[in-house]
C-alpha cells in the first residue's frame, strides 16, 4: 500500500487567485513565541501582501510598532470580519500565523479558518495538522471553491533525498544561524543577514528549514520537522546544492531550527550535518531563563551552546546575535558588551543595531568575501 503522503491529494484543486493579498490569523499569540509565523510575515514577505493581523488581545496597534518599534502600516484587528472590512473586499488568503509546539488547532481556531473558507479565502496552513486530511475542511473548501495549502506536508518519500556528499561540491561558504532555543529569532537574523550582504554587493541566498520561510516565499527550503529523520540531512544538502547551482552565490545562509542542545527539537543536528557550514552564528536570548515551550528545562548559555556546536561538527562559531526580549536598552548594551568580552566574538542585536555589524561579522570570518563587497554602500 502506498505511503499516505503519496496518495492524499489536496482538496478542491481550483485555480489560485491572481492576487496575493492576505490576512494573518494569530489570535492571542501575536508577538509571542507561538506566533512566530505571524511575526515573521509582518517583518518580511516576498509572496503575500499582508493587509492585517487578527489578534483580539492586541487589536488597535500597528503590527510593526508592536513588534519592533517601527510603524509598517499593518494593523492588528480583532476579528476576521474587521480584517475584511479594513481591506474593502475579501482578501485572497487567510494564513494561519500560529506555531504552537504541538502544531495543532484548537476548536476556536478551527472556527475562524472555516469562516475564512466560507467567505471565499484560500487557506495557507503551516501546522503539523494537515487540513486537507480533515473531512470538514475538505468539504467546506469544495463548496467555496477555494484551496487549502498544507505547507508542512512533505513530498512523497520517493522524491526525498538521502545525504549524498554533494555538499562538498558547494565551493562558497555556508553560514548556519543556530540558536539556544526555538522561536528565538534565527530566521529573522538569517533574513536580515542575507538582505544586508546583498546590499553590500555580496551575493547571498538563504536556505530555509521551517514552514515560515516557505510561507514568506523563500525560493529554497524545506520544512524539516515534518520529515522522516532519515531524509533530513539529505534534504538540507539538496536545497543548499540547488541554491548554489541556481544562484551562483558568494555565500549561503542556512536558517536554523530549535537548538542543538534542545531536548525535543532535533533538526539542528540535521542542518549542521547536511549543510556542513564553515561558520555558525548563534542567536541567544539572555533574559530567557527556561526554554520557551518547555518550562521545566533551563536555557543553555551562549557559551555552552557554542562549545556543543563546535564539538559536534567541524565548524566554528563566528559570532553571537542577541534577542533583546524583556531587556531595556541599558541591559541590552551591557549584555552585548559582556558576551563580546566573555566569548571573544563579535556580538550584535540585528533588530536594534546597524546591519553593518552583521556584515562585518561575516567579513571578519571570511575575509575573501571583502573582495566582492561594495565598500561604498551603507547598510
Amino acid at each position: 500500500m502506498p505511503e499516505q503522503s503519496e496518495w492524499i491529494v489536496p482538496a478542491a484543486p481550483f485555480e489560485l487567485p491572481a492576487g496575493c493579498t492576505a490576512v494573518v490569523y494569530c489570535e492571542g499569540q501575536f508577538g509571542e513565541q507561538d506566533g512566530k509565523t505571524a511575526n515573521g510575515l509582518v517583518r518580511h514577505s516576498q509572496k503575500y501582501e499582508i493587509l492585517s493581523v487578527i489578534d483580539s488581545l492586541r487589536a488597535g496597534v500597528d503590527a510593526g510598532q508592536f513588534l519592533d518599534g517601527t510603524v509598517n502600516g499593518i494593523p492588528v484587528l480583532a476579528s476576521l470580519a474587521e480584517s475584511i472590512a479594513h481591506a474593502g473586499r475579501v482578501p485572497d488568503y487567510l494564513i494561519c500565523g500560529l506555531a504552537p509546539a504541538d502544531g495543532l488547532l484548537s476548536d476556536a481556531q478551527r472556527v475562524v479558518l472555516l469562516e475564512g473558507i466560507a467567505r471565499g479565502m484560500h487557506i495557507i496552513n503551516g501546522l503539523h495538522e494537515f487540513l486537507n486530511d480533515d473531512a470538514e475542511f475538505v468539504a467546506e473548501a469544495v463548496i467555496a471553491r477555494v484551496t487549502i495549502t498544507d505547507v508542512r506536508r512533505p513530498k512523497a518519500k520517493r522524491e526525498l533525498h538521502l545525504f549524498r556528499g554533494r555538499i562538498f561540491d558547494v565551493t562558497c561558504p555556508r553560514i548556519a544561524v543556530l540558536g539556544t532555543d526555538g522561536a528565538i529569532g534565527k530566521r529573522t537574523t538569517a533574513t536580515l543577514l542575507v538582505e544586508a550582504l546583498n546590499a553590500r554587493g555580496i551575493r547571498a541566498v538563504m536556505v530555509g528549514t521551517g514552514q515560515t520561510t516557505l510561507i514568506q516565499g523563500g525560493k529554497y527550503g524545506v520544512a524539516l520537522d515534518a520529515l522522516v529523520p532519515q531524509f533530513c540531512s539529505g534534504e538540507v544538502e539538496h536545497q543548499v546544492v540547488a541554491a548554489f547551482e541556481g544562484e551562483d552565490p558568494d555565500v549561503i545562509v542556512v536558517e536554523g531550527q530549535g537548538a542543538l542542545s534542545h531536548p525535543a527539537y532535533l533538526t539542528s543536528a540535521h542542518i549542521v550535518r547536511g549543510s556542513r557550514p564553515a561558520g555558525v552564528i548563534v542567536q541567544h536570548a539572555p533574559k530567557r531563563q527556561m526554554l520557551g515551550d518547555f518550562p521545566m528545562m533551563p536555557m543553555p548559555t551562549a557559551a555552552s551552546e557554542i562549545a556543543l556546536i563546535e564539538a559536534f561538527a567541524d565548524t566554528r562559531v563566528i559570532g553571537v546575535t542577541i534577542n533583546h526580549e524583556q531587556m531595556t536598552e541599558d541591559e541590552l548594551a551591557d549584555s552585548i558588551a559582556e558576551h563580546r568580552s566573555q566569548l571573544g566574538l563579535p556580538v550584535t542585536d540585528p533588530l536594534t543595531r546597524p546591519l553593518s555589524d552583521l556584515v562585518d561579522m561575516v567579513l571578519a570570518a571570511f575575509p575573501a568575501l571583502a573582495a566582492v563587497a561594495d565598500t561604498t554602500t551603507p547598510v
